[in-house]
């Protein structure tokens, strides 16, 4: 390593976030944030990758980047493949977290909560306008599962092209969306000296939700 990573530091002045600035929810905001990044960040960033945490049967973490694909005033959704690994986990524990950060604009957001499969139209209606070789690779990928080497695979999506050759691919029943329902979503916004602002919002029991300040 060419610097030691203890010296690696960047100060965040861009911007700040007031309470002033925050509304009463925290989907307008994640929206209005979401749209900065959508404008600012530089390819090849893609503005709606995001980690996500989720833990299995024996109480270990594990996390991936994934593309946030859906969003509405009950959550945040993507999709996957329901045999994966990441699909498991979710069957054993039915919670996940997310993470959004946009280095460009210094912030970052921090989703929680349950999280519940879409409908099967849903997953239809995203399947069908994805390209034809992600259609294809849903089919033949037996997502996280070992395979031999890069052949098997191939050979995978040739008999998968051969079976779909004359009729577009449907949605396999193995694969399909997740909505994750949030409990509690941090905004994150850089400040000068790690004197970071964060915007805390915790969904109340009658359906409201409580913003708060953390500390840095």
């Amino acid at each position: 390593m060419t610097q030691s990573l203890a010296d690696m530091r960047r100060d965040y002045t861009r911007d700040g976030l007031s309470e002033a600035q925050a509304p009463t929810e925290p989907f307008t905001l994640f929206r209005q944030w979401f749209d900065d990044a959508l404008h600012t960040e530089q390819l090849p960033v893609e503005p709606n990758a995001m980690t996500l945490a989720t833990v299995d049967a024996e109480g270990r973490p594990h996390c991936r980047v994934l593309l946030l694909k859906g969003l509405d005033q009950l959550g945040f959704t993507f999709f996957s493949n329901y045999d994966s690994a990441k699909g498991e986990q979710l069957v054993a524990r039915p919670y996940a977290a997310m993470t959004f950060f946009w280095p460009a604009l210094e912030r970052q957001v921090r989703i929680e909560g349950r999280v519940e499969r879409v409908t099967a139209d849903e997953s239809d209606a995203y399947f069908q306008v994805r390209p034809l070789g992600s259609r294809l690779g849903a089919w033949a990928s037996p997502q996280s599962r070992v395979i031999r080497d890069r052949t098997e695979l191939e050979a995978l999506l040739t008999e998968t092209e051969q079976r779909f050759l004359d009729q577009a691919p449907h949605c396999p029943p193995h694969w399909g969306g997740y909505r994750l329902l949030p409990e509690r979503i941090e905004f994150w916004q850089g400040r000068a000296s790690r004197l970071h602002d964060r915007l805390n919002y915790r969904l109340q029991a009658d359906g409201l939700w409580q913003r708060e300040r953390l500390a840095p």
